[in-house]
């Protein structure tokens, strides 16, 4: 039997719904995801580790779940927000019901939600923090905890979510959909990808594209991926503040100029915050400099 479940923003806005997947208490930072299908990938995409996803597309779990669809070792994201669950999916690929996926991994889901007033609100209000309960049913009360959630920023998350050790990836077991070849004869390039919560399909596309990938954890060192000669350096997906990952930039900026580098998601957050921060700094020189 599904349970009353209550989401409230540390702003006071407050949203009812019934439970799905695993009953309890939450927080994290509520976004929402515009997609029309792929909620598998998102449950499992380690970039949403400390956020509270809202889907927009108002029927979700139609197609259930089953274990190809995956993008990591785990479900990652804090909950899943949605306006209805289909408790019948209808794909020759299901193994779960979405519900029973989410009870499998320990996450909490709401059902019941206007999930585009949700995204109306946050998009005005900007991002915000947020609790899923289905202990604590009284809006005042839940609205302080969401207030005293500690959020994302300034908190490295991606120690969590990165592998423990280095590993070689080889293409898996993954074949449904055309769009993805496996790939014939030798691979041509090196790339070591820094694992900061990277996604499994980013290193099929790299070995499709004809690369031998060397997946490394978060923390090794500059010195370590230089010996190895790598062609190229990949700089992962990830979640959290990039600016709390210091020990990472700190490392990569010892990589600059001395071999190949791409990236994104944090690697671009943190270089977009980083070049604002520089920007309104050299703003603010010229402004004193030019003033009378």
């Amino acid at each position: 039997m599904s349970r009353s479940a209550l989401l409230v923003l540390e702003d006071g806005t407050t949203f009812e719904g019934t439970s799905f997947g695993a009953e309890g208490e939450v927080t994290g930072e509520a976004i929402f995801n515009t997609a029309m299908t792929g909620y598998q990938e998102v449950l499992t995409d380690p970039s949403y580790k400390g956020q509270m996803v809202a889907m927009t597309y108002p029927l979700i779990g139609n197609y259930g779940t089953n274990p190809s669809d995956v993008e990591s070792r785990s479900i990652f994201l804090q909950a899943l927000i949605i306006k209805e669950l289909s408790a019948i999916p209808s794909n020759f690929r299901s193994k779960w019901t979405l519900d029973q996926y989410l009870k499998d991994g320990g996450i909490m889901g709401i059902q019941g939600v206007d999930t585009r007033a949700l995204t109306r609100h946050i998009r005005i209000q900007g991002a915000m923090k947020g609790i899923l309960s289905t202990k604590d049913l009284d809006s005042a009360s839940l609205t302080k905890k969401a207030k005293d959630s500690p959020g994302l920023i300034g908190r490295d998350l991606v120690k969590e979510v990165t592998c423990d050790k280095e590993y070689e990836w080889r293409m898996d077991n993954w074949d449904f959909g055309l769009t993805i070849q496996k790939p014939k004869g030798k691979r041509k390039f090196s790339v070591i990808a820094y694992d900061f919560g990277i996604k499994y399909n980013i290193l099929r596309l790299l070995e499709m594209y004809g690369c031998k990938v060397t997946v490394v954890p978060a923390k090794t060192k500059a010195k370590y991926v230089l010996s190895k000669d790598p062609d190229g350096i990949f700089l992962s997906n990830g979640p959290g503040d990039p600016a709390a990952v210091s020990y990472a930039i700190e490392e990569v900026r010892q990589l600059f100029g001395k071999k190949p580098i791409f990236g994104i998601c944090l690697a671009t957050r943190y270089s977009v915050s980083h070049w604002e921060a520089r920007h309104t700094s050299l703003n603010s020189d010229i402004t004193a400099a030019t003033s009378p």
